[in-house]
């Protein structure tokens, strides 16, 4: 069965808000290869303290970081 699966848009986020990713690993308290995986989509398990953080940083709703795309 498929589920569809969840896009991870911190990269489109962190651009549209013109914040440059050591600004943002600094003000999301991440490390460099921390926040370049939630650029690429690559994370696997997701960390909601780390997605609150970023929400801080960036000023937006999870919303604005995480969609569901159905299949």
């Amino acid at each position: 069965m498929e589920y569809g699966y969840i896009k991870v848009k911190v990269e489109e986020m962190r651009l549209k808000k013109e914040i440059s990713k050591n600004r943002l690993c600094h003000a999301a308290e991440l490390e460099r290869k921390q926040l370049n995986a939630y650029c690429r989509g690559e994370i696997v398990r997701i960390d909601l303290n780390v997605l609150a953080r970023l929400c801080a940083a960036l000023e937006c709703s999870i919303n604005d970081l995480l969609e569901y795309v159905s299949k």
